[in-house]
């Protein structure tokens, strides 16, 4: 609920702090003494246009700040969260509207665009009135009331998951068609491009492979003269390992007169030995593989150069031929078994549809009896509110399916709800902004919040004046539905009937002062300055022990 409202330099309010309780809160006063102003600076908290002529005549700036007190799993502090605004116990709103026309708004201390501001305003207050209603005049807010009213959270839950299951269906089939459709269209290029592919057998890490061999080889004239001298220092004359072996033979033949001493040359000896063999042996066989096809370098060339054409010619590396020789094959096969495969994903999106098309109609139906009595509850109301030559139905339509058989609906089902009225018996039922007058539009609302009462996530109403030309026991009813109302949500009202103040557990009096210059304040009433107030409301600008008599009468029956 809104719990705080403090405002500053907005037009004849130069200071001002109201703090509100739950239940009905009345607000009265003298026309012109300002009411309408406090409506317009909670409207900036909430996000409304804002225009230079708001801010006080001498002042910079004016500002607004609303403070608002809501459930853990109220939808603004999923807004919020979405947002990355840290959501505290306490939701403060606020915005600062500069002379200049340029504003500012801040959400729990931090900046923040008009529009989220806008937003969180939307979800928090409904300001109802004689020309503006915010909700209920907008037919797409209808079905989630009529469902709130219904209790109907389940089913919506079951028919969202029918419907997510069926969309992820017929995306499954949609794509495999069109990749079916793809590749077919492609088959001959396919069948081509796969054959080069096969044929080539390319492998991971073979361009490097290949690339190292040909470097190799081509420099094999100068590396083989190099190593055939090598080899020949190691092996003409006195070859080496020749010489190391006679050389460990004669210390092998000393090292009996010598003790331990010769043991580390024998062993320097051999091992020199073993690696100056495995030098030679190396060095023959590199010599041996630069000699042993002298065609070699060409074919390696030639599979080179073939495997990077292919590569330019797919667009791809050269690594990266292997798998897209696989993703052709899974293509190719894939129209192969296309129909197979589409045969059974098409089963599985009808029957998704079957499942979805079957929650929705019992969700339809469930609809239907809410709205039933829906309607036979508000039209209960509309009697007492001298209305009863009016009527309120709601309708639902079930959304035909398109020129292709495609099914209308969406996640809430296959139902278009809207609530229209007729004011006279025999007239056409039409929308509600479009059929009802001002005071009946107020009364029509009032009917509807009446009746929907909890259902909705607003933290508080507000009534603008929804008394407007009616009183005695019509307005006495008004009062009643809104004390009635209050018990849900709480409720804010400018009126100025005597019969719907004294309803209020709450009252302020709205006034206009004149000083140096003129200033609107807001006074909360004691009891006996509440009795004066309705006094002053039931008799005019001269209060009589009559008025105050029948103040009494109103306030105890209000009681």
């Amino acid at each position: 609920m809104l719990t705080a409202l403090s405002i500053r330099d907005v037009v004849l309010i130069e200071r001002l702090d109201l703090e509100f309780g739950a239940g009905l809160s009345v607000l009265t006063g003298e026309t012109g003494a300002g009411k309408s102003i406090l409506l317009d600076a909670l409207g900036l908290a909430l996000g409304a246009r804002g225009e230079a002529g708001l801010v006080r005549r001498g002042a910079e700036k004016a500002t607004v700040t609303a403070a608002f007190d809501i459930p853990a799993k109220h939808p603004a502090r999923q807004l919020l969260a979405d947002n990355e605004i840290a959501s505290e116990e306490t939701l403060v709103l606020k915005r600062v509207l500069g002379a200049d026309g340029r504003s500012r708004a801040f959400v729990n201390d931090q900046p923040a665009g008009v529009g989220l501001l806008r937003q969180l305003g939307e979800l928090l207050v409904e300001i109802h009135g004689q020309h503006d209603a915010h909700g209920l005049l907008d037919a797409a807010t209808h079905r989630g009331l009529l469902d709130s009213y219904g209790g109907h959270e389940a089913l919506l839950a079951t028919v969202r998951k029918a419907h997510e299951a069926w969309q992820a269906c017929r995306k499954a089939e949609d794509d495999a068609r069109a990749e079916a459709e793809t590749a077919r269209r492609d088959e001959e290029f396919l069948r081509h491009a796969l054959a080069e592919l096969d044929k080539m057998a390319p492998q991971p890490g073979e361009e490097t492979q290949l690339a190292e061999q040909r470097s190799f080889m081509q420099g094999g004239a100068k590396l083989s003269e190099a190593l055939q001298a090598a080899l020949n220092e190691l092996t003409e004359g006195r070859a080496v390992v020749s010489a190391l072996n006679a050389a460990h033979r004669l210390v092998d033949r000393a090292a009996a007169k010598a003790g331990d001493r010769l043991a580390a040359a024998l062993q320097s000896l051999a091992a020199a030995t073993v690696e100056a063999s495995e030098a030679v042996a190396q060095i023959e066989l590199v010599l041996a593989d630069l000699d042993s096809d002298p065609q070699k370098l060409e074919q390696i060339e030639e599979r080179l150069f073939t495997l990077r054409a292919l590569a330019r010619k797919h667009n791809v590396d050269v690594d990266a031929l292997g798998a897209l020789q696989g993703d052709m094959a899974r293509k190719l096969a894939s129209i192969d078994s296309a129909g197979a495969d589409l045969k059974k994903l098409a089963a599985a999106t009808a029957e998704a549809r079957a499942a979805y098309a079957a929650a929705a109609a019992k969700l339809g139906e469930a609809r239907r009896k809410a709205a039933a009595k829906l309607d036979k509850t508000v039209n209960k109301e509309l009697a007492p509110l001298k209305m009863e030559k009016a009527s309120f139905r709601t309708t639902i339509e079930t959304l035909a399916e398109g020129p292709n058989g495609e099914m209308g609906g969406g996640p809430e089902g296959l139902d278009r709800v809207a609530f229209e009225v007729s004011t006279n018996p025999g007239a056409a039922p039409g929308p509600l902004a479009k059929i009802a007058s001002g005071g009946e539009l107020a009364r029509f609302m009032l009917a509807l919040k009446v009746a929907l009462a909890g259902t909705g996530d607003a933290a508080a109403l507000v009534f603008d004046e929804v008394d407007a030309g009616i009183g005695g026991a019509v307005a006495d009813a008004v009062g009643e539905r809104l004390a009635r109302l209050g018990v849900d949500v709480q409720v804010l009202v400018v009126t100025h009937s005597p019969q719907v103040a004294a309803r209020g557990l709450h009252h302020w009096r709205v006034q206009k002062t004149q000083g140096k210059s003129t200033s609107t304040t807001v006074v909360p009433l004691e009891a006996a300055e509440r009795r004066e107030e309705i006094a002053r409301m039931l008799a005019g600008a001269k209060i009589t022990d009559e008025a105050r008599a029948a103040a009494d009468k109103l306030l105890a029956a209000g009681a």
